[in-house]
Parts: C-alpha cells; sequence; structure tokens
C-alpha cells in the first residue's frame, strides 16, 4: 500500500472542504440579510398616533401599521418610560414608543423598511437600525440616512393618563 492511496482514501479534498464551508457561510449570511424592499405595509404610513398625553386618534386603516405582533389594548409602558427627545424600543410587539417634544409620544413599526431588520437604539433623535445603518426621524419616522428609503410606518397608540397601550 502507498502513501497515495491512503491519503485518497481518508476523505474529501482540502479544496472541497473549503468551498462548502465557504458556501455555508455564504448561506448563513444571505439569510441574516435577506427580505424585501418592498413594504407590504406602506399603505398604512397614515395609522394615527396620540399627538398628546390624554389624546387618541383611531388608526385609519384599521391596523396597527407594520407592528403585526402587536396586540390592540396592550400595555406598553408608562410615559415616565419614555425619554424626552428619545424613544424606547419593544422587541416583542414590534414597536418603537418616541417622546420627540414634552408630552408627545409616537409610535413605529420597529421593523427596518429596507430589508426588515428590528431597529434597536434611539440616540440623537433618530431612530437607528444595526444592519445596514438605517436611521429614522423620532417625529414622524421619516428616512433620515441609509439605504433606507421609506419611512417607519405609524403605528396607532393611547396614551391615558401615564399609561402608553396600543390602540
Amino acid at each position: 500500500m502507498t502513501s497515495a492511496s491512503i491519503q485518497s482514501a481518508s476523505g474529501p479534498a482540502r479544496r472541497t472542504v473549503v468551498a462548502a464551508a465557504g458556501a455555508a457561510g455564504l448561506a448563513v449570511a444571505l439569510t441574516a440579510c435577506g427580505g424585501s424592499d418592498d413594504d407590504s405595509s406602506s399603505s398604512s404610513a397614515s395609522a394615527g398616533t396620540s399627538g398628546s398625553t390624554g389624546s387618541t386618534e383611531a388608526a385609519s386603516s384599521g391596523g396597527t401599521g407594520g407592528g403585526d405582533n402587536a396586540a390592540a389594548g396592550a400595555a406598553l409602558a408608562t410615559t415616565a418610560d419614555i425619554p424626552e427627545g428619545g424613544g424606547k424600543v419593544f422587541d416583542s410587539e414590534k414597536v418603537v414608543v418616541t417622546q420627540p417634544t414634552a408630552g408627545t409620544y409616537k409610535a413605529f413599526s420597529a421593523v427596518c423598511t429596507h430589508q426588515g431588520c428590528a431597529v434597536k437604539s434611539i440616540s440623537d433623535g433618530v431612530i437607528n437600525c444595526p444592519c445596514h445603518n438605517s436611521n429614522f426621524s423620532i417625529t414622524d419616522g421619516s428616512v433620515k440616512s441609509g439605504p433606507a428609503q421609506k419611512p417607519l410606518p405609524e403605528v396607532a397608540i393611547t396614551v391615558s393618563g401615564d399609561s402608553i397601550t396600543l390602540a
């Protein structure tokens, strides 16, 4: 038995293993960035939000404007939980609530309109998506920068006393 016959019987060639590992890595990367630029909920961008403490406007589309997992009437937070000039992301409800000016609360879908990643933070008056660095206004959800071209859809909320709930 020669050493050549031992090597060929021991397994796949190094080139095959490296190519397979590269293909698997590429598949994982593409899955993580998968999605569509087509935003089927763009028609719900006209959904209402409460403009100030104690007032309510119903969503004109009858839905929650993009927060597909958000349940109407679900308590999200208290007004004290939402910093003025900032906001808070509610991952399980896929909603971000902001307070652009004192006493004015807004809510938007927490799903980035670029490729469907979840927005993760609010700083310097913008809602930030970590996937591709899209940034959205805390006032109206409009695109401030990044590859996203559509605003975050508004989500209807009710502010009653110090309680913020999904409308």
